[in-house]
Order: C-alpha cells, then sequence, then structure tokens
C-alpha cells in the first residue's frame, strides 16, 4: 500500500474530522503522561506513589466499560465522546490549575484520576464503534493502519516530546494546561461529524435490558476463541508488562540514569516511532492469510525488548528498545482492529469493545498495585525482566494450547468474513 493509500479514509469527511480532533487529544495525551510521572515523582519520589495513581486511572476504566459498551450500541457515539472528553478536560483543568497555584496534593491525583479513567470507559467503546459507520468496509483496513500510524505518532512520539519540552520549561501544571485545551479541539471536530443513523432502530428501556445486553455480548465473546483467546492473553500479558513499564521506566529515568523529564520524553517519543514503523509495514503488506498467528507472534515477542530495560545503561538504549516495542504492540493492533470491526456484527461492536477493553485491561489496577512491592521483594531489574519474560511466554502458549486459534485461518479463510466456515 503506497502511502496515499494509508491517505485513502482521509477522503471522507467525518472520519478526516474524528481523527484530526482526536490527533489533538492523543498529542495532549502523550503530554500527560509526562506530565503525570514528574508531578507525582516531584510530590513523593516513590514508585509507590505513581503506582496509586494507575491504580486509580486504570480502576475508574474498568468500572465503567461495561456501561459505556452499552451507551454506545443505544445512543448517538458522537455525544458519549464529547461528555466523556468535557469529563476529561475538567479533571486535567483541575490538577493543572492546582499544580500551577503550587496547591496539587497526591490525592488530588488519585481522586481526579477515578474520574478521568471512568470517561475513558466511556469514550473508548463508543470511539471504536464509530469507525466503521464513518468508512466503507473496503477501506477499513486502510482505517485502521492510518489509526496505528496516529496514534503513537501522536501520543507517544509528539506529545511525550512536547510534554518533556513543557514540563522541563514551565513545570506540569502548565503542561497538564496545554493539555485541556486539546480536548476542546477534540470536542469540536466530533461535534463537527454527521449525526449517525442509530445502529438499533428500538431498544428495550430498563435496567433489566441492559444486563440482558451485557450478557448478549459475553455470549458472543464465548463463541468464538480468537474473541476470548486473544482477550485472556492481552489481560495475562499486561499484567505482566503494564504497571512495571508505566512505574518503573519514569523513576530509571529520573533516578538511575539522572535524566530530565525531556529524556522521559525522548524514550516514548521513540516507543511511538517504532508503532509507526510496525503500522506503515502492514498497510504495505496488508493482512496475511494467518493473520492470528502474526498477531501472537508480534504481541508476544514484542514483550520480550521489556526485559531489555534492566540492562540498558543509557537514554538511547531505552528509545532503541522501546521502538521494537511499539513495532511489535503497533502491528497486532492493526490485525486485531480490523478482525474486531469485520467479524462482529455492527449491533454488538460497542458491547464488545467494552468486553475487548475489560478483559485486556481488568487487570491492569493489579499490575500497577503490585509493581512497588515486588520491586521492593527482588528489585527492579527482576521485576521488569520478569514482566518482559514472562509476558511473552503467557501470550504464545496460550496461542499454542487453544487449537482454534491456531486454526483460524481456516475457521475464517477470509479476514472480512462476516461468519466463519464451520
Amino acid at each position: 500500500m503506497s502511502p496515499p493509500a494509508l491517505l485513502r479514509p482521509l477522503r471522507h469527511r467525518d472520519f478526516a474530522l474524528l481523527w484530526t480532533g482526536l490527533t489533538a487529544s492523543l498529542i495532549g495525551d502523550g503530554i500527560f503522561l509526562v506530565a503525570v510521572a514528574w508531578q507525582v515523582y516531584d510530590l513523593s519520589d516513590s514508585p509507590s506513589a505513581l503506582s496509586a495513581f494507575g491504580v486509580a486511572w486504570t480502576l475508574g476504566t474498568v468500572v465503567c466499560l461495561l456501561l459505556g459498551g452499552v451507551a454506545a450500541d443505544r445512543f448517538d457515539r458522537r455525544r458519549i465522546m464529547i461528555v466523556a472528553d468535557a469529563v476529561r478536560l475538567v479533571c486535567v483543568v483541575t490538577l493543572g490549575v492546582l499544580a500551577v497555584t503550587g496547591t496539587i496534593e497526591l490525592w488530588h491525583l488519585i481522586t481526579l484520576a477515578v474520574f478521568f479513567g471512568g470517561a475513558e470507559g466511556f469514550f473508548n467503546p463508543a470511539f471504536g464503534a464509530m469507525i466503521p459507520q464513518l468508512v466503507p468496509a473496503e477501506d477499513l483496513m486502510q482505517a485502521n493502519a492510518f489509526q496505528e500510524v496516529a496514534r503513537p505518532l501522536s501520543i507517544r512520539l509528539a506529545g511525550p516530546a512536547v510534554g518533556g519540552v513543557l514540563v522541563g520549561l514551565f513545570g506540569p501544571g502548565t503542561a497538564l494546561l496545554i493539555d485541556g485545551g486539546t480536548f476542546v479541539l477534540c470536542m469540536a471536530c466530533v461535534l463537527a461529524i454527521t449525526p449517525q443513523p442509530r445502529v438499533r432502530e428500538t431498544v428495550d428501556q430498563g435496567l433489566g435490558a441492559v444486563f440482558r445486553e451485557v450478557r448478549e455480548g459475553w455470549a458472543f465473546v464465548r463463541q468464538h476463541a480468537w474473541l476470548w483467546g486473544t482477550l485472556i492473553a492481552a489481560s495475562l500479558s499486561l499484567l505482566c508488562f503494564y504497571g512495571p513499564v508505566e512505574v518503573l521506566l519514569p523513576y530509571l529515568i529520573r533516578n538511575d540514569l539522572d535524566a530530565p523529564a525531556s529524556a522521559f520524553g525522548a524514550v516514548l517519543a521513540a516507543g511511538g516511532a517504532g508503532g509507526i514503523a510496525g503500522a506503515l509495514l502492514m498497510s504495505r503488506r496488508g493482512l496475511p492469510v494467518k493473520h492470528l498467528r502474526l498477531m501472537y507472534l508480534a504481541w508476544g515477542l514484542g514483550l520480550l525488548p521489556i526485559a531489555g530495560y534492566a540492562i540498558a545503561g543509557s537514554v538511547w538504549q531505552l528509545a532503541i528498545l522501546a521502538a521494537l516495542f511499539g513495532a511489535s504492540a503497533s502491528t497486532g493492533m492493526v490485525v486485531w482492529a480490523t478482525l474486531m470491526q469485520t467479524r462482529v456484527p455492527p449491533t454488538m461492536l460497542g458491547r464488545v469493545g467494552s468486553l475487548d477493553w475489560l478483559v485486556s485491561i481488568g487487570l491492569t489496577p493489579l499490575s500497577f498495585a503490585l509493581t512497588a512491592p515486588i520491586a521492593a521483594l527482588v528489585g527492579r531489574d527482576a521485576t521488569l525482566i520478569g514482566a518482559g519474560v514472562l509476558g511473552c511466554v503467557g501470550t504464545l502458549g496460550l496461542y499454542v494450547c487453544v487449537a482454534d486459534l491456531r486454526r483460524d485461518a481456516e475457521l475464517w479463510p477470509q479476514a472480512g468474513a462476516a461468519t466463519p466456515a464451520r
């Protein structure tokens, strides 16, 4: 696929509007990652403090995901995204004002992280379910490849690089206030998108109907090994590596390497560059016949660079490892997003997407909570090595053990097939 083909989804006005706003928001998220990490370590130079923030953030997301998925299949997905961004805007601006005025405390960060994460629990299912409504089926592969270029370019490359400079020059508070401005732009772009028809003309009212719709989503997931197997693999791998990377990487750069916030931003940016490379590679070659095998290999082997963080002795070495990790993650995500959008019925995409998020990140609060005590018990290096190796072994081991995952190319002979060939 040539670069013009990669950009082909942008011919569709609403997709272009969505990604104009989301690109700004994701750059803000990259700024947020650097600013929050530095702010937490300014208040308490301990991994346990950043672990507590991570637990609050991810727990808020996990709690709201199921309801967010039901809402995405029932209501206007644009409005859900706008309201969710409004909540995140309030959280970020409040933190920025508290930081600039010098009154911020750790409990402020932890409390607002719950609401910030809860808003993500509504935003993410609505966003994922909206993509097939904005581009025709023949452009979905290109749309997902574009997404996996734009996302790391914004949140892992441009955002952290800008965030590192802003934090270094003005402090975390100003960086957070600038992040708040990106949510305003995203809300304006989403508001300009043409209202989409509801995927379901009528919905039953009442709490019982909500629970029934959640059960329908679970039933669909249980019927397909490519879904439940991958969600289990993602859940276990994120349990292994998410907390250690988010907590220990900035601590390593700040304390062991005595490097500034800009160095942390540069390492995150290198991961974004790797993600872009992986997505561009996938956009050129398209989905292989054995697409599920490629996805598992990319995600499994791609965790090994995390173990390398433990032995890296400089920022440039960390950057190379982060680029490898980002490339593998992005490669797998292009495959996964395309399978979700082509194999899941439109009327269930919000609920199944929320279950994807819920199961995948369900154990990340535990990952954050365990990181500090495990690092204190066995050491930072051993924790990082274990995170990479155990995540890799778990991911590839599940693929080997579940027969329907290995037979996926036979069960689904076409990547875009609506039903399996049974």
